[in-house]
């Protein structure tokens, strides 16, 4: 009989054989991984030290998180489904011990991954032997508990439909799904409910935050800027109307400090009559390729004259003007109304400098609450607050995600 010259991938109609597959993946990269140490002892940062760098962070990067999930939310649901008697005991022990591994495992990539970043950028030589230990250490245990004792007990358990619920389930999570015919849509809810994203870019400890929310604050913001997040800048302000109903809607920050987060706008629009009737009001920044929120409470203030003076005369003249054509939040006819009041502004003015409209300035947030958000996997998420305390001083504490 002749061998095959190498080994055939299994199709997603065998999907315990796939998730064995998935393993064999992660060995490989965790042999590379290894290999990769004693390189940079021997040799430095070669091109072959980059190389092999970049091929394990994109698996662990970009891979790896799928058989988590395949585990966490199909797998190791349909197995306590369908376990009774000492299976389901089993299960009872067995599926709290591998969502703990889940989280070991990624906390030690986190720590891993930037050194491994360097390394294939060709900026760095340092890859921590004890950390390459721990991770392999640690995905190996973790492999041979699920080889020895999920996948037995889901081939002995599983029928025929629910090894193809699986398989169907580990293909969407893929985009590799069969398309369904066309005479079936997709049940809409259903689609919304299997929505889901599971964060694993980062952690947040007590030990990473600084002692001041405002300078924590700087530091996610600059890394933000850095990451190129998509108008870092922006957020959703909450207010309430004097008769208690909540709106909010999306302002650029313009300046933050030690006194507050500030920005402008129509005082007469929607929200700065709401914040007239009820200072107390809520900001929202959301980074989502970050992964990370932070969420603000306080009382608002009027910035002074001055500085919204300051503010207004660098603007884009263009936006001077609009302010002063655009009475916000009120009715208008149509665009072209809109547009004629423009006009009518720019040539009134003409070629001399708009003045600041008493109607329009700046607000600051004086913050009494500050909830920084980080994602992690499963929804179980980094959440450290800060209240201000009566004499003005900052209290941290921890929340459940």
């Amino acid at each position: 009989m002749t061998s095959p010259l190498f080994d055939s991938v299994p199709g997603f109609d065998q999907p315990i054989a796939v998730l064995k597959h998935c393993h064999d993946k992660i060995r490989k990269q965790l042999t590379t991984l290894q290999n990769l140490l004693a390189h940079l002892v021997q040799h430095g940062n070669t091109a072959d030290a980059q190389q092999a760098a970049r091929a394990v962070l994109q698996y662990f990067n970009k891979a790896a998180h799928l058989h988590h999930d395949d585990e966490e939310q199909d797998l190791m649901p349909m197995l306590q489904a369908t376990a009774t008697g000492a299976d389901a005991a089993v299960l009872v022990t067995l599926v709290p011990e591998i969502l703990a591994d889940h989280q070991r495992m990624d906390q030690a990539w986190l720590t891993l991954r930037p050194e491994l970043d360097a390394i294939a950028a060709g900026t760095g030589t340092q890859l921590s032997a004890h950390g390459v230990r721990d991770y392999v250490a640690a995905y190996q245990a973790h492999m041979n508990k699920e080889e020895g004792q999920l996948a037995p007990m889901a081939k002995r358990l599983f029928s025929a439909q629910q090894m193809e619920q699986l398989g169907t389930a580990m293909q969407r999570r893929r985009g590799i799904a069969p398309e369904a015919p066309a005479a079936a849509q997709p049940d809409a809810a259903a689609v919304l409910a299997a929505m889901r994203t599971d964060y694993v870019q980062s952690s947040l400890s007590e030990t990473d935050v600084l002692a001041d929310p405002i300078a924590q604050f700087q530091k996610w913001f600059a890394e933000a800027v850095k990451a190129q997040v998509m108008e870092p800048n922006a957020m959703s302000l909450a207010t309430v109307s004097h008769d208690g109903k909540p709106s909010s809607r999306i302002v650029l920050i313009k300046q933050f400090d030690e006194r507050g987060f500030t920005w402008y706008t129509n005082y007469q629009s929607d929200k700065g009559q709401q914040l007239e009737h009820n200072p107390h009001a809520a900001l929202l920044f959301f980074w989502g390729e970050l992964e990370r929120q932070v969420r603000i409470e306080g009382t608002v203030v009027k910035t002074t004259a001055a500085e919204s003076d300051e503010y207004f005369n660098v603007r884009p003249l263009q936006s001077r003007l609009s302010a002063i054509a655009s009475q916000q939040s009120a009715p208008i006819a149509d665009r072209a109304a809109l547009e004629n009041n423009y006009a009518a502004v720019s040539a009134a003015i003409g070629d001399a400098p708009p003045p600041r409209p008493a109607h329009w300035g700046g607000y600051r947030l004086q913050p009494e609450r500050i909830e920084f958000w980080q994602g992690r996997r499963s929804r179980f998420h980094d959440r450290i607050v800060f209240t201000r305390d009566a004499d003005g001083q900052w209290n941290m504490q921890r929340l459940q995600p």
